[in-house]
């Protein structure tokens, strides 16, 4: 048990820094193309509203949801890989 935590702690620390940079990272590109398409398609009004709007659009989006992968993947492999070699 204590081997596991040895393992389990750091992974999921090292997937945490992970999921954050690729939060940040995703939610920034998001934020640049609906500033681009606001002055590409030369909008009047406010930019600032325009771009929160997208970027709660964006919250409830596959794209974000799909960043949970980070944590998904990983830790299915490794419980995958530990039943396959401890009861196959």
């Amino acid at each position: 048990m204590f081997a596991l935590l040895r393992f389990a702690v750091p992974l999921m620390i090292v997937l945490t820094i992970i999921y954050v940079a690729l939060s940040f990272y995703s939610r920034n590109e998001r934020r640049g193309k609906l500033e681009a398409y606001w002055e590409e398609e030369g909008l009047t009004g406010d930019m600032d509203a325009f771009v929160e709007h997208g970027l709660k659009d964006y919250d409830g989006s596959l794209r974000r949801k799909l960043i949970w992968g980070v944590y998904v993947v990983p830790v299915t492999v490794v419980a995958v890989l530990v039943y396959v070699m401890n009861y196959m």
